[in-house]
Order: structure tokens, then C-alpha cells, then sequence
């Protein structure tokens, strides 16, 4: 998948099709009609003109208790014309019916030649989530695919499905030769194909502004740079009717954006402040999402070990994130005025670079002293936040960055860090998070750690003098003085936002997180912020 193409397929091997529960009834009345040996038959028949004949069928198990499992009503039929008892078959696999856990029963048929049988679990969304997911690696030598898992599924249950299906099959290369992957349609059998359309509709636009958002965190550096990602941000906004706007390094110096200024110094790719808007409703709020966007993090003068730096690529994940949730909010109806703000810089060790020491004027005034160059991404935020409480006067704040190392020593990789001082605001950013599947967890603005970035010389150092811990709070701490009395969210993303390796809905790389946590939020009721 190109991440230069804002448009770009979800998935590009995976191909979703609805097909009416009639398919499944005609697969029914085609056993029950056919003789035992007629093994054309006990497929899914021709005769199904629109629906193309599955190689291989996904029928749903859940527990029953007592260590007993049920399978769905196709997968007995399957089975039972080939002779199949399939209850023991799932007893000799020791199956438990947990979500996503996958039985494989070989046909041998000529036309169905697998029988896979997916635990549900609960049936709870985060069951059908994970089961989707679970499901992705077991279709991937096939061309077509019958669900009737997603039969009698609520539309919640459904776009969890679909949107762990999707997700855990995303891909990303830079391999000389392309790899070959057979392309599978996967029929979903479901009871209403119109109102599922909707459904369907809405999980590929999601998932395709998460997918986007990993492009972007998976690029290698040498492919992008802040004024690569202004260029995208255009065309992303010609693409989803949006304004954009660039300010270049001149127009950086005009304003006098210290912080980005400073950070990007040192690098031979100037910085850049990327503001992109989106009308909703004209009484609606307004809401300003900001982004951190280092295209690449040396560390600067205080260089990161060697063994860090090819990770850094991702450290514009914030701005990725920000960047993929406004492509996707035109499609998705959000009613509220989003105007998103993307701090973009290269970080980088030169003669020209920010040294420790020095003292830094960001926009609007304050100043901060330098303590490690390596803090370069509230720097550059300081001047965003500033930028978006004097000039934009948002109703709400909410920015995201991968900011701290202590973030995810705290919450590991599952948890993204919330801070305010908005009990509302945070309530709601968690509740979008447990609904999206990209989690948040609050933690607080403790008061009496802000001494520990006192400055003798400046109005505040950028990062804590006094060796307190709570790397996460008071790099918080310093965002906060820049957003003045705003409503104001902050999100360090630096633990979920790249995954070591594969698990669940998240692929090895960059994961996109953020994406359907910002989407959940701005779809709901804005008096309910």
C-alpha cells in the first residue's frame, strides 16, 4: 500500500461481499435435494447465480459449558451430507468456542474444500472484533470465502468483525518484487444486505483512514519529510473537501514559531505547520485536533543510541493519525468543525542544530530553556497549542504525540496515555477508546510536579530539572501551559502507536492508534463532550 495516495484501496487483496441468508437457504434445499454422492452438490451450488462458489466456509462455535461447544446450523449441514460428524471433530480438537480459535475440517469436495469453524466466544463486539481478526490469516491461500458467522450479528458486532478482518490484513512493503497475493473476496452472509451496506460502508471508510495513518507511521524517513507531508495534506484535503494550509519555514520565521524553528534547524529538509479545516454544521463546535509530525528523530545534539533511530520513523504518528482522521470525516457525516494543526519537523544533529541551553521564544511569546534536544516534540506542540488557543479559539483541544518512553514504560504497548484536567472531556476520550478498540488510560496532571520544570532563565524548561520521575506528567505539565483556558486533551500515543510484532487487529509496524478512537469521539453528540 502507497501512502502517497489518499484514495487508496483498504485492503488491496481483500475484497468484502454481502450475500443474502437466501444463499445459505439454497445451499440448504440443494443438500437436502441432491444424493448423498453428489458431491458438486454439497457445496455451494452454481445455481446461486450472483455468488460466486466458496473454496472454503466459515461457520461460527460457541461454548456451551461444561466443556461442550455448538457449531452454527451451516457448518452441521456441511458436514453432515459428507458424512462428517463434526461434533467430534471439534471434541478431538479440544474446542473451547473462545474468540477467534479456528477449526479446520478438511471436505475433501470438489467445490467447498475447507470447513473452518471460528470461535465467537460471547458473541460480544469485542469478541466478533477479535474473531475477524483471528480469521485473516486463515484465508489467505483461498479466492473465495462464505461467512455465515456474521449471519445473525448486530451491526456493532458486524463492523467489529469486518474492521478486525480488514485491519489484521493490512500489508505494507518496499520489496523489490511484489509479492503475489491471491486476491479473496469473502462472501458475509447477512440478513439484511441494504442496512448492512451502511455498516460496511462506514467500517471501509474507518479502516481506510487507519490504513492510511499506518502508511504514513511505516514509510521509511528517506520517502518523507515535513514538506512531503504538506504536499500530502493537500492533496488528502482535495480529495475529502477540506482547506489546507502550509506555513513554510518563512512564514514560521514571520509568526515567529520558535519551537519548530529550533527543533528543524538542524536538519537539510525545513520544518513546516500544516492546518487543515473541516466544515460541519455551522453551530456545531469546534474542535481542534494537533498532531506531532517528526518525520524522523536523531535524538539531535543528544543523539539516541544507534539501536533506537530506525524506530524513529513513526515518530510523526501523531500527525499521521490527525491527518488520516480528517480524510475520513466528509464520509462519515461528523457534524462538528475539525480544524487540524500538524507540527512538522526533522530532528536532526548538524552545526546548525538547537543545543541544550539554549532558550527557545515560542509562538506567542513564552520562552522555554533547552535541557536534552532529544525532547523535540513539545517543542514543536508548544507552538501548535499556542497557535490553536490565540488564533483558532477551539471550543476543544485534543493533541496526540508518541512524547514519552515513560508513557509506555507505564502502560506498555495496549494503552495510550490520557491527560486532563476535564473530567468530562476525559470521560468520553476513554469511553471512544474502550468502543474503537484503541484504548486510553487516564492518568493526572499532578500540580505539585510542575516545580520540577522551573527555569531560572526562561519562563519554563522543557523538560523536568529535578530527577522526580513521571516523565509522562510533567512533559503534560509543559503542554499545558500552551493552551491557555481551553477545554484541552492530551494523548501520548509513543506505546500503542507501533507495534513489535502482529497481535489481534494490529499489524507489526506502525498500528494507526488514535484513528478510530478520534473518529468514535467526533461521531458522537457534541453536547455530550
Amino acid at each position: 500500500m502507497s501512502g502517497s495516495d489518499p484514495k487508496s484501496a483498504v485492503v488491496p487483496h481483500l475484497k468484502l461481499q454481502l450475500v443474502s441468508l437466501d444463499v445459505l437457504q439454497a445451499l440448504s434445499v440443494s443438500n437436502a435435494d441432491s444424493a448423498p454422492n453428489d458431491r458438486q452438490s454439497s457445496g455451494l451450488a452454481a445455481s446461486v447465480s450472483d455468488v460466486a462458489p466458496p473454496e472454503v466456509v466459515v461457520t461460527s462455535c460457541a461454548p456451551l459449558g461444561d466443556g461442550e461447544v455448538t457449531a452454527a446450523d451451516l457448518g452441521g449441514r456441511l458436514t453432515a451430507d459428507l458424512g462428517i460428524d463434526l461434533a467430534r471433530r471439534l471434541r478431538r480438537a479440544d474446542a473451547t468456542g473462545k474468540p477467534g480459535e479456528v477449526v479446520t475440517v478438511d471436505l475433501e469436495d470438489d467445490t467447498t474444500e475447507t470447513l473452518l469453524v471460528l470461535g465467537l466466544g460471547d458473541g460480544s463486539v469485542e469478541s466478533c472484533r477479535t474473531a475477524g481478526a483471528k480469521l485473516a490469516s486463515h484465508i489467505e491461500r483461498a479466492s473465495v470465502v462464505l461467512c455465515d458467522v456474521t449471519a445473525a450479528m448486530s451491526h456493532a458486532e458486524l463492523a467489529a468483525f469486518c474492521e478486525g478482518l480488514l485491519l489484521a490484513s493490512y500489508r505494507f512493503s518496499r520489496k523489490s518484487v511484489a509479492s503475489r497475493e491471491r486476491k479473496v473476496t469473502v462472501q458475509l452472509a447477512v440478513a439484511g444486505k441494504l442496512s448492512a451496506r451502511k455498516v460496511l460502508n462506514r467500517v471501509t471508510t474507518t479502516v481506510q483512514a487507519v490504513s492510511l495513518a499506518r502508511d504514513l507511521g511505516n514509510r521509511p524517513s528517506n520517502e518523507k519529510n515535513p514538506q512531503w507531508l504538506a504536499q500530502l495534506a493537500v492533496k488528502t484535503g482535495k480529495a475529502n473537501g477540506l482547506r489546507v494550509r502550509v506555513i513554510d519555514e518563512a512564514g514560521l520565521r514571520k509568526g515567529k514559531f520558535g519551537g519548530l524553528l529550533a527543533v528543524g534547524a538542524g536538519s537539510s529538509q525545513p520544518p513546516r505547520l500544516i492546518v487543515m479545516d473541516y466544515r460541519g454544521e455551522p453551530t456545531a463546535p469546534k474542535v481542534v485536533l494537533v498532531g506531532k509530525g517528526i518525520t524522523f528523530d536523531s535524538g539531535g545534539l543528544s543523539l539516541k543510541p544507534a539501536d533506537g533511530m530506525p524506530l524513529m520513523k513513526t515518530d510523526m504518528s501523531g500527525a499521521g493519525t490527525v491527518l488520516a482522521t480528517m480524510s475520513a470525516l466528509r464520509d462519515l457525516g461528523v457534524t462538528a468543525n475539525v480544524t487540524a494543526v500538524l507540527a512538522c519537523a526533522e530532528n536532526m544533529p548538524s552545526g546548525s542544530a538547537y543545543r541544550p541551553g539554549d532558550v527557545v521564544r515560542h509562538y506567542g511569546g513564552r520562552t522555554s530553556e533547552v535541557l536534552n534536544t532529544d525532547a523535540e516534540g513539545r517543542m514543536v506542540l508548544a507552538d501548535a497549542l499556542a497557535y490553536a488557543n490565540a488564533r483558532l479559539r477551539p471550543d476543544v483541544i485534543v493533541d496526540l504525540a508518541t512524547l514519552t518512553g515513560a508513557a509506555t514504560l507505564g502502560l506498555s504497548r495496549q494503552y495510550g496515555a490520557l491527560f486532563s484536567d476535564d473530567a468530562g472531556l476525559a470521560a468520553r476520550l476513554v469511553a471512544a477508546g474502550q468502543e474503537s478498540a484503541d484504548k486510553v488510560w487516564r492518568l493526572p496532571l499532578v500540580p505539585e510536579y510542575r516545580a520540577a520544570l522551573d527555569s531560572e532563565i526562561a519562563d519554563i524548561s522543557h523538560v523536568s530539572r529535578e530527577n522526580i520521575g513521571g516523565g509522562a506528567i510533567t512533559a503534560a505539565l509543559f503542554l499545558e501551559e500552551f493552551v491557555g483556558n481551553r477545554r484541552w486533551a492530551h494523548l501520548d500515543i509513543a506505546g500503542p502507536a507501533r507495534a513489535e510484532k502482529a497481535s489481534g487487529d494490529k499489524t507489526r509496524g506502525a498500528t494507526g492508534f488514535g484513528v478510530r478512537l478520534l473518529l468514535r469521539w467526533l461521531q458522537d453528540a457534541p453536547e455530550l463532550w
